[in-house]
């Protein structure tokens, strides 16, 4: 099933109702590393090994069809799986739509014996900055990225709701570069607040991360370089133009691209210096 009703039935609008505001200034700042972290990955082994093999249901939010690889291979021998894409952070409009196709050709391509449904959620980014309340940030992981996992994952657990599912998740933890613990803890709090039930995950573990390369090859996904949002955007383009400037600086440097993912943006593009060639 495809569907671009992404849509709040009950509240006749977006992912969250109109009294819903986001205060950076009061709320717990979740982006630092908890004392004790928590193996959350182990805790959803558990779980899924406590199902004994009934078959539950579970939406899953993606941010993008590689990252959704591995998560969708691993889960689908427990889950029925509605996979929501629900991303509207990502900037510019021609990479959006760009990723949402990816999503689907994924999607038309993956085998899941329980069964693999799609969602599109509302491609509205006037309303996700203003109800996230991001402003910038200086680095990904920092406070603001928990406020767009939050936004995300509130829809997620809206959605398995209105549809009866068991659980609500997201892929997001797979990335090498996300804080698993941040993830899972606004995971939390959105399952309490929303009365939902969220699906711990760590899917970077047991080489999940590794996987999900391996998977994308295979099936010949499009593996974007920045997270999404403009903010990250930018953070990718200072940081490609600080190598092409140092490459001028020398007559022998060239620059090499040697990936085209998000999870290995920070060594995707390297400068080689060749030789110069004895006479």
């Amino acid at each position: 099933m495809e569907t671009r009703d992404g849509k709040d039935r009950k509240n006749g609008g977006h992912a969250l109702s109109a009294s819903r505001r986001f205060n950076n200034t009061t709320r717990r700042d979740v982006s630092r590393h908890p004392v004790q972290k928590i193996n959350y990955q182990r805790k959803l082994d558990e779980l899924v090994a406590s199902f004994n093999g009934r078959v539950h249901s579970l939406v899953l939010h993606s941010c993008c069809a590689p990252c959704s690889s591995y998560c969708v291979e691993y889960l689908s021998s427990y889950f029925k799986i509605m996979v929501l894409f629900y991303n509207p952070n990502i900037y510019p409009r021609e990479e959006y739509f760009r990723r949402v196709e990816e999503q689907k050709n994924f999607i038309r391509k993956m085998d899941a014996p329980n069964g693999l449904e799609f969602i599109e959620g509302d491609y509205d980014t006037a309303v996700f900055y203003q109800k996230a309340g991001i402003r910038a940030f200086q680095h990904e992981g920092d406070t603001g990225c928990a406020e767009c996992y939050r936004f995300r994952l509130e829809r997620a657990a809206q959605l398995s709701k209105e549809l009866g599912y068991d659980y609500f998740a997201t892929t997001l933890s797979i990335s090498p570069h996300k804080n698993s613990q941040v993830i899972n803890k606004v995971g939390e709090e959105v399952a309490q607040s929303l009365g939902a039930n969220h699906l711990p995950s760590d899917f970077k573990k047991k080489n999940g991360f590794k996987r999900s390369i391996e998977l994308s090859g295979a099936l010949g996904l499009y593996r974007q370089d920045y997270c999404g949002c403009v903010y990250s955007k930018k953070e990718r383009d200072e940081r490609f133009d600080k190598i092409e400037e140092a490459a001028k600086q020398d007559e022998h440097a060239r620059i090499v691209v040697t990936g085209c993912c998000d999870d290995c943006r920070h060594r995707s593009v390297q400068i080689v210096r060749d030789l110069p060639v004895m006479k």
